[in-house]
């Protein structure tokens, strides 16, 4: 359902921008759709940090959308970049044998070894487009590979040599001023932080060609090994005659930069063009862009040059990694939406970033956190449906749910994640035993096909078989350990017999919950139903105790899935066996 403009008490950071946004757009452009973008650099894997690029104006847009007005989210795939460094861990990709394309555009790379696709660029966007169609956002998608060598920024370049002193300096102000004192900075900036803004184009910092010709913004691909390590020896502003050099190979040749395609403006340049070009309104930076001298700050200047003003927008925190290495593009083992999406529901991808503001760090989870986290997701979703929930939750809410076109596929029963987690985890990929467990979990209503419990239970699965470790897999055993139930003392047989004793009347998810809390309850003498204010501190302890004795008899370890989900696993007859009855 559409969401109307709130209240400055109660709207959320999205309606806040979509309101600045939209006074903007008319006042710069009347009339006309409004214009959002991001910026996108295929040189790697493209991660869970630069999707904060996209999903900030995203959300915006989509609320724009949501009002009626007419949006266009641009996402410039800048393609057309130089091939800087060859990335960690690529599978297919020799980093020796790569390392002889430093300097040539992304789309002059050829892609890992056994891809289907053409380039090096290609491969990577392919998968952040798969990604994108997953989580509901709309795009215009602009290879500036495409513009660049078809002429369509002719005309901006032959401006921007026209007018290279006046960039020159602009530039030359920050080329001597000095970052900072570190303990000047807000907060320390960590070294994944600042490789997390590698792949947005924010590490393309090359401020022109300057040689005994002086300085020019554009740099030429050479016309013999396709790298940018040229430098502009002359060029007549009247002819566009320009002549470059290549250190690389020692090539040279004069063109006409009036028909000559094959180049493009720096960076710093480049960028802010861009802004005037395309008319972008809002466009957010991270922040490594805040920095004296970033690009984001030199581009409010010399977008000026271009007739065009800096969009709004905000800067925006790094995105972290709960249960993960380091996020790092250059490193390897880079998280990205796909990698993401793998274990978790589009809904709770686009919901830890709504729920943020922009200049909020938070973390996404692939260790045990995920598990809190769904538990947290669905008791959100549990208040929206009883209208509990605060407004500003409720709108975080509706933009993870669905956009401006409709809402997303969703899960039909959406069960307990933690659950679907520990019962792949037992099943090991038998989907009939897992069809078993699920429909006893409410005898009630019970689930007629694993397909109500997906793609929620796919998820859960996936994150159990590749990011939960060997040692901690759940393994039921296939003997009773008669040891240890010779050894037991006569509290603790009392305590199991209780539990057999219980067993058919409370299998159930709910009725096996309160009766494995419900044992040290009435061993104490207290009803099974006391609450834990009426209970000593001790029955907590006596709990603990009883639960770890239960998972040595069925898994051998102190610890496992939770019990009630467990014995549902083991099933009624194997405990019995198990519990030596």
């Amino acid at each position: 359902m559409p969401i109307v403009a709130q209240s400055t008490e109660t709207a959320d950071w999205v309606s806040r921008f979509a309101d600045d946004v939209i006074e903007e757009s008319e006042r710069r452009a009347p009339g006309k759709p409004v214009v959002v973008a991001s910026g996108l650099s295929p040189s790697g894997p493209i991660h869970l940090g630069n999707l904060r690029e996209v999903m900030t104006p995203h959300l915006v847009a989509d609320e724009i959308r949501r009002r009626g007005h007419q949006v266009r989210h641009l996402i410039s795939w800048d393609d057309y970049d130089r091939y800087r460094k060859v990335p960690e861990g690529i599978p297919g990709v020799d980093k020796e044998a790569w390392a002889e394309h430093i300097g040539k555009p992304l789309t002059s790379v050829p892609a890992p070894k056994g891809s289907s696709y053409p380039n090096w660029a290609e491969h990577f966007k392919a998968a952040m487009v798969a990604s994108l169609a997953e989580l509901g956002v709309e795009f215009d998608g602009i290879s500036q590979t495409a513009q660049y060598t078809a002429g369509v920024y002719r005309e901006q370049i032959l401006h921007a040599m026209k007018h290279r002193g006046d960039i020159d300096a602009i530039l030359d102000q920050y080329r001597t001023k000095k970052a900072p004192p570190k303990k000047q900075q807000q907060k320390p900036v960590d070294e994944a932080e600042l490789e997390a803004a590698e792949g947005s184009g924010a590490a393309e910092e090359d401020d022109g060609s300057s040689g005994s010709a002086g300085y020019f913004p554009y740099k030429p691909y050479c016309g013999n090994c396709e790298k940018d390590l040229t430098t502009v020896t002359s060029y007549d502003d009247d002819t566009t005659e320009l002549t470059y050099s290549c250190t690389a190979c020692g090539f040279s040749e004069t063109v006409r930069l009036n028909e000559f395609n094959r180049g493009k403006l720096v960076w710093k340049v480049d960028w802010p063009m861009r802004w005037a070009y395309e008319g972008v309104v809002f466009e957010p930076s991270g922040v490594d862009h805040s920095s004296p001298g970033s690009s984001f700050q030199v581009g409010g200047q010399i977008v000026g040059i271009f007739g065009g003003k800096q969009p709004i927008g905000p800067m925006y925190a790094f995105v972290g990694i709960s249960g993960m290495a380091k996020m790092s593009s250059s490193r390897g083992g880079v998280p990205t939406p796909g990698d993401a999406l793998k274990i978790m529901e589009p809904q709770l991808l686009r919901w830890l970033y709504a729920r943020r503001r922009p200049n909020q760090s938070f973390k996404i989870a692939f260790d045990q956190e995920i598990q809190r986290l769904y538990d947290e997701w669905d008791k959100l979703d549990a208040k929206v449906a009883d209208g509990s929930a605060l407004p500003a939750d409720v709108a975080a809410h509706s933009r993870a749910v669905g956009t401006a076109a409709g809402e997303l596929p969703k899960t039909p029963r959406p069960l307990p994640y933690r659950t679907l987690a520990s019962v792949a985890d037992i099943t090991a990929g038998h989907a009939d035993q897992a069809l078993r467990i699920l429909s006893e979990l409410d005898p009630t209503d019970p689930i007629g096909s694993l397909d109500e419990a997906r793609p929620r239970y796919d998820k859960a699965e996936a994150w159990i078989n590749t990011h939960v470790p060997a040692d901690q897999r759940t393994i039921v055993r296939d003997e009773p350990d008669a040891e240890l139930l010779k050894s037991l003392d006569e509290a603790s047989q009392q305590s199991v017999r209780l539990l057999l004793d219980g067993l058919a009347e409370n299998w159930s998810l709910d009725g096996l919950t309160h009766l494995v809390y419900g044992v040290p309850k009435v061993q104490a003498g207290f009803p099974a139903d006391a609450t834990p204010k009426e209970l000593p501190a001790e029955i907590k302890t006596a709990q603990r105790t009883f639960f770890a004795l239960l998972y040595h008899l069925l898994v051998g370890r102190d610890t496992g899935p939770r019990l009630p989900t467990l014995l549902l696993a083991v099933g009624q007859e194997r405990v019995r066996r198990l519990l030596g009855e």
